[in-house]
């Protein structure tokens, strides 16, 4: 059974003094982003926005500058308020929490990591990493104690003492990343955390992200304007445009059925070798034997979950076509070179 952790339901945000007016009239009349600028001097931030991410689910949000996936984020914890909608975080209504309610929220079962730190200077890397311990009012002892295990998970341990000047911008970002672990959250927001880094300090930070992020079983938003980024790490991505959610799915789901142009854009330099699976190609193996009449007893099988750059390996050491099975063993699927090849293409067979 799924175990939804975040829920959004029809969230807008309209930023402006007729935020209300506006937002009465986009409903009963349908106005556009344009139109509501234009009557009412009022931006729209993020328009009707609906998803849930589940339990241990990394949730990338992507889109380019000004497109409302940071505003989209800040709503979850309500470092913005929404102008209409519902939140659900933990099983709770965000909005109807008192502000000491909200507090211990934020304080205990959601973590947020930023693309610029904002570390205290003054402080060493311990004393941050802790910083959120100290304000729950935890005794230095166990702030301490805390700290170090989360400076070791992101491999800093012997920088305990230093200030966060005498650190690279990948060090600060791993400082930032415990200080988010430090309280133990059940879930993280991160906003952009990586985009400022080198490509190889980013990529580190990625992989050592995924593998905290599995190990301790964290629900992760992640926003990224980096599509790359976002299918690497994301077991589900939300593309946003003009504040809307244009398009939800797997990195197979955005790659091989783009919902609409501003989407295949998108995707369109994208290598589809390590994203597109033998389940999503294969021909089921009773109509293909059915029309072939070919004996498929001496073909390599391989898993439904085999990618198409598997898929090319074994395809070259061999003439017979695939045979693909299930998780059970069983043989439920083909794909010979011809459909090989659509796969490649991005057209399915």
């Amino acid at each position: 059974m799924s175990d939804t952790v975040i829920e959004l339901q029809n969230v807008w945000k309209i930023f402006g003094d007729r935020a209300n007016e506006a937002m009465q009239a986009v409903e009963s009349r349908g106005l556009s982003k344009p139109e509501v600028l234009d009557e009412f001097g009022c931006v729209v931030g993020i328009a009707d926005c609906s998803f849930t991410v589940e339990r241990g689910e990394i949730f990338c949000v992507m889109g380019l500058s000004g497109s409302g996936k940071s505003t989209m984020v800040r709503h979850l914890n309500r470092l913005i308020e929404p102008t209409a909608g519902k939140i659900t975080v933990l099983g709770k209504d965000v909005l109807s929490l008192s502000a000491s309610a909200l507090r211990e929220m934020r304080a205990g079962h959601i973590g947020m990591v930023f693309q610029h730190m904002a570390l205290l200077p003054h402080r060493t890397v311990r004393d941050n990493v802790g910083f959120p311990l100290q304000v729950r009012g935890e005794p230095k002892s166990r702030r301490w104690e805390v700290s170090q295990r989360c400076l070791n998970m992101v491999n800093l341990d012997g920088y305990e003492d230093r200030f966060p000047r005498e650190l690279s911008g990948g060090m600060q970002q791993r400082v930032g990343l415990a200080r988010a672990l430090a309280s133990d959250p059940e879930v993280l927001l991160m906003d952009e955390p990586f985009s400022a880094l080198d490509p190889l300090i980013r990529r580190q930070l990625q992989d050592q992200f995924m593998a905290l992020s599995e190990e301790l079983n964290k629900t992760t938003v992640f926003i990224t304007h980096d599509l790359d980024e976002a299918i690497r790490i994301g077991n589900r991505i939300a593309i946003m445009k003009d504040g809307r959610i244009v398009q939800i799915g797997t990195p197979e789901d955005i790659v091989t059925n783009p919902a609409d142009d501003y989407v295949r854009d998108f995707v369109d330099g994208i290598s589809k070798l390590k994203l597109v699976f033998a389940h999503t190609i294969m021909e089921e193996i009773n109509q293909y034997t059915l029309t072939s009449g070919e004996d498929l007893s001496r073909s390599p099988r391989a898993h439904h979950g085999t990618n198409l750059d598997q898929l090319i390996d074994i395809s070259t050491s061999t003439d017979q076509p695939i045979v693909i099975q299930n998780d059970e063993g069983a043989d439920v699927g083909v794909i010979n070179k011809t459909t090989l090849l659509k796969g490649i293409q991005g057209g399915k067979a």
